[in-house]
């Protein structure tokens, strides 16, 4: 089996709510553990990538630290140095790091709400465990701390639902004005792209995990508010729990 052909079933898109799961070994070295199926969200679009555990047959557990793609697309479960590994075909039982995935889908989300609040392009972002931040282009504006903090939780209050669509690139390229990002291309899969959707206040494309609702978020605030460049304001966000 070539690295090219070696797919894992994205499985956190189907089901991001769900903490565990079962897989077999597709192959594995020293760059990681291919799995045909996964909860593991691989890094990208901002996210990191998920860790957690997998579970051997005889009960071994064995430490994930982060979950990324390679230069072919193959999503690799990366195990610390010099554990002992699986086999391929071997079956195991996969669970993420609940809390920490939730964390980063209710900070994702509230983002996506951010891009709301600022309507701006934006140049960058990434997620935290518990905060975010994203830049958006705006050479002349001023932002107030307190108002967009405002703002902000007004739209994660009127709990809006979070769904998602898929379009084809070509009804991509027919709509240039769903996308926001300016650095990051959209997740273009198999000739169709996924799209989130916040109510009726937001559609964009995105790869990522998010939760159900905007109320699921909880209180925001906006931690910080910089200026990068002539045409750069970067604006941190982080939950109040």
């Amino acid at each position: 089996m070539t690295t090219e052909s070696l797919v894992t079933e994205p499985l956190y898109r189907q089901t991001p709510y769900q903490a565990d799961f079962e897989a077999t070994v597709l192959a594995v070295d020293e760059t990681g553990i291919v799995l045909d199926r996964s909860l593991f969200y691989p890094m990208g679009g901002g996210q990191p990538g998920d860790a957690g555990t997998l579970t051997m047959e005889d009960g071994t557990h064995l430490a994930i630290h982060d979950t990324r793609r390679d230069t072919s697309g193959t999503v690799r479960h990366l195990a610390a140095d010099g554990v002992t590994l699986p086999k391929i075909g071997d079956r195991l039982r996969g669970t993420i790091n609940w809390s920490l995935r939730h964390q980063r889908m209710r900070v994702h989300t509230a983002l996506h709400l951010l891009s709301v609040v600022i309507p701006a392009p934006v140049t960058g972002g990434s997620i935290g465990d518990n905060q975010g931040r994203l830049d958006f282009d705006l050479p002349e504006a001023t932002i107030d701390r307190e108002s967009v903090t405002h703002e902000l939780n007004k739209l994660i209050t009127a709990d809006y639902p979070v769904t998602t669509e898929w379009i084809t690139d070509e009804e991509l390229d027919a709509r240039p004005e769903l996308i926001k990002t300016m650095s990051v291309k959209p997740p273009r899969t198999g000739g169709s792209v996924r799209l989130v959707r916040i109510g009726d206040i937001d559609l964009q494309p995105c790869g990522g995990t998010h939760v159900a609702s905007t109320s699921e978020i909880g209180p925001m605030r906006v931690r910080k508010i910089e200026k990068k460049s002539r045409h750069n304001r970067r604006v941190s966000i982080i939950l109040e729990e």
